[in-house]
């Protein structure tokens, strides 16, 4: 399955993830701080949802009140 998913309250604008049978395949963002976005797709890459939603959610970024790791959580958590 293919998610794009619309960011809120981040530098990143919008994040696509593809997800197969419950693990996370592969994530890009657009915009955002490269290097992090970079970093952040490849640690979840081949990790179950469950556990990329249970390790992200809640992260904070300054007083965004979110992160682009929070964001991609609450874009996994979409899937379930």
């Amino acid at each position: 399955m293919k998610l794009e998913y619309t960011t809120q309250g981040t530098c990143s604008r919008k994040i696509t993830i593809d997800v197969n049978n419950g693990i996370v395949e592969n994530v890009s963002f657009l915009g955002g701080c490269h290097g992090n976005t970079q970093g952040i797709s490849a640690l979840t890459k081949g990790m179950k949802v469950t556990d990329v939603i249970a390790r992200c959610k809640g992260i904070q970024c300054g007083k965004k009140g979110t992160s682009c790791p929070d964001q991609l959580a609450l874009a996994l958590e979409s899937t379930l």
